[in-house]
């Protein structure tokens, strides 16, 4: 599981904390690269916890979050995690594709935590920083123990993921929805090969993503899709967002969840620089609808969800499910206690408060 012969040393000195100011503060163990994943170091650290709870007041259906990596292969120019690498005096453009840290213990440390008699069993929501089935989960395999750890203490629990590496787990996510709630989402914001070849890099190609969601509803599940972000004037127009739609219910999706690009931190200028070299044109577009700010205008918003309400409409995609409920049959719809959807017909486009807390680590 681990890459013996592959440690990261200068000089014939292994790299060490000293080496890596940023990670001193999160346990690093060692550091290590792979000749199957080229350009990409991964430091392996011990945590400290796993559990991290949401600011008081959120209004989001879920208070708790575990993430097994920090920073992500999937390379996604506009993922707006990116700040979080700053913490580790990492930055948020490179690094964050190529510096990621893999917490080896994960599943010890949340099976400690869950077993404080202060646990409410509350909603656990993995996914919401990296992405916990990008390509080293296959190496590592971090997410059936801590899959393990929430079904033996009765937590519910739900997934978001870019990664085809889920389908591996769907055998163990079936026989923790026998015990407690489980909600299953899948990133998919747009269907075209070439754009998701320069934006997303490291993932799953959008045909592959597909072929996931029918796999999760064959499995009797209910997959929430999560149409985001929602890119201006590339991949929102009415045939964009109609052909994703149609082959998003074609697939077996239960319903969706969408909302527009922002920009916040240092994820903007990355953003903008992969933008001025692939679509120079929208620069001055995207400058008038985001100014200094991280978000889109009030009146885009509202033009967005105007336009994607009779989508989802005519493709059937206007339940809130995700969930595979305990002692239930076949795909049942989610409870909205649970998962990480909004209702499309009530929120089609969701507030920044939902983008803003995908981003806790």
């Amino acid at each position: 599981m681990r890459w013996a012969d592959q440690e990261v040393s200068v000089d014939g000195v292994p790299v060490d904390d000293g080496a890596l100011p940023g990670l001193q503060r999160s346990g690093l163990v060692r550091s290590v690269r792979s000749p199957d994943f080229a350009g990409i170091t991964f430091h392996e650290v011990l945590a400290k916890s796993a559990l991290n709870k949401l600011p008081e007041g959120s209004q989001l259906p879920f208070r708790h979050t575990v993430n097994t990596f920090r920073g992500c292969s999937h390379a996604c120019r506009y993922c707006f995690a990116r700040p979080t690498h700053e913490y580790l005096d990492l930055d948020a453009g490179a690094d964050f594709d190529s510096q990621v840290v893999v917490k080896l213990n994960v599943a010890a440390v949340l099976r400690k935590e869950l077993r404080r008699r202060s646990w409410t069993r509350e909603t656990v929501a993995l996914g919401t920083n990296t992405d916990p089935y990008q390509r080293a989960e296959g190496r590592y395999r971090l997410m059936p123990g801590v899959i393990a750890a929430l079904t033996e203490s009765a937590t519910p629990f739900s997934i978001l993921t870019k990664g085809t590496l889920l389908r591996r787990d769907l055998p163990l996510l079936r026989q923790a929805a026998g015990k407690v709630p489980v909600s299953i989402g899948i990133s998919l914001a747009l269907i075209d090969p070439d754009l998701q070849k320069t934006l997303e890099p490291g993932t799953p190609s959008p045909k592959a993503r597909l072929a996931l969601i029918r796999d999760v509803a064959d499995a009797g599940f209910a997959p929430h899709v999560m149409v985001a972000p929602v890119l201006p004037y590339l991949t929102d127009s009415a045939s964009d967002l109609d052909g994703l739609l149609g082959a998003l219910a074609e697939a077996g999706a239960s319903g969706v969840t969408a909302f527009p690009l922002h920009l916040r931190g240092a994820t903007k200028p990355w953003f903008l620089d992969w933008l001025a070299t692939e679509h120079p044109r929208l620069i001055p577009r995207y400058r008038g609808l985001y100014g200094r700010g991280a978000y889109v205008t009030k009146e885009y918003s509202a033009w967005l969800r105007d336009r994607m309400a009779p989508l989802v409409r005519k493709h059937g995609l206007g339940d809130s499910g995700g969930l595979y409920g305990a002692a239930s049959s076949g795909r049942v719809a989610a409870s909205r206690e649970v998962g990480m959807t909004i209702a499309a017909e009530r929120a089609l486009v969701a507030a920044p408060e939902l983008a803003q807390a995908l981003t806790l680590f």
